[in-house]
């Protein structure tokens, strides 16, 4: 009963009942599964050499004052 507690107050705190909430719940999973998919997929055709080509071209400087950590 715990978890049906939270779901209605997180309905309630959000506005919207909790047949929405639950909605909005699962198309956030199945939207993070699917950007998992596609990173690993883009990963597979990645290389590090490719990388390192790139990362060359990139000036060797300081960075602003306002850019550091």
């Amino acid at each position: 009963m715990m978890m049906y507690s939270q779901l209605k107050a997180a309905a309630k705190a959000e506005g919207i009942s909790m047949n929405q909430f639950i909605m909005l719940a699962v198309a956030e999973k199945i939207a993070t599964l699917s950007t998992m998919d596609y990173l690993e997929e883009r990963a597979k055709r990645g290389s590090r050499e490719k990388f390192l080509t790139v990362l060359e071209k990139a000036p060797d400087v300081e960075p602003e004052d306002y850019d550091r950590l």
